[in-house]
């Protein structure tokens, strides 16, 4: 992604965090980025298309933490478990992330239309942007099937890859409902283990 974009998108989600996003104004957005109105337009189109692509990125630094989450351990507990963890955190720390998991899209925030929008960007970026985004049930369906994908080995029975994907996705609505309603004490890694336990993952 050129630095440029990278620095409008860094720009406008620290102005979203610090006001509404009815109030963050596109000028504003390129002079903390340190570019012209022009090229912040040139890379987003308008600010329906910033709104967008600041979506898109949320929604892969959040897929990019479940990679790694996913891959940062052997036992596949420890990797669900991590998983949920990184859910709980992701969503604790970033609005959009939040929004975009639970479906509750708050006035303060952008609520850009989850359906592709027509594109006449030059920019491969913004087309993307200006393509679907995922709904919390993407997301849910997202982190089961890359958990699967790697937690189910080669030659596993159909039965077994069953019962592993409604694992992984019971693990994955868990760490949602966490989102919602946070746990008290040994938080969403207790709940999670104590789940997989029974679950017998």
């Amino acid at each position: 992604m050129p630095a440029a974009r990278e620095s409008l998108l860094d720009a406008a989600y620290k102005a979203l965090v610090r006001r509404p996003w009815s109030a963050v104004r596109m000028v504003d957005v390129a002079a903390a980025a340190g570019v012209s109105r022009q090229t912040l337009y040139n890379e987003f189109g308008s600010k329906d298309g910033l709104a967008r692509a600041l979506v898109r990125r949320e929604a892969d630094g959040y897929l990019a933490g479940v990679e790694r989450a996913l891959a940062g351990h052997s036992d596949p507990r420890d990797r669900l478990t991590a998983t949920a963890e990184w859910t709980t955190s992701a969503a604790r720390d970033n609005v959009l992330v939040r929004a975009m998991l639970t479906g509750c899209w708050g006035e303060r925030l952008p609520a850009p239309a989850l359906t592709a929008v027509p594109s006449s960007s030059a920019v491969p970026a913004q087309r993307r942007a200006d393509g679907p985004l995922p709904t919390p049930g993407d997301f849910v369906a997202l982190v089961r099937d890359r958990a699967v994908s790697l937690l189910a080995g080669p030659g596993t029975p159909r039965s077994d890859s069953a019962d592993l994907a409604r694992s992984c996705e019971l693990a994955v609505r868990l760490a949602l409902s966490c989102v919602a309603a946070p746990p008290g004490d040994g938080g969403v890694a207790d709940l999670v283990r104590s789940v997989l336990h029974r679950q017998d993952v």
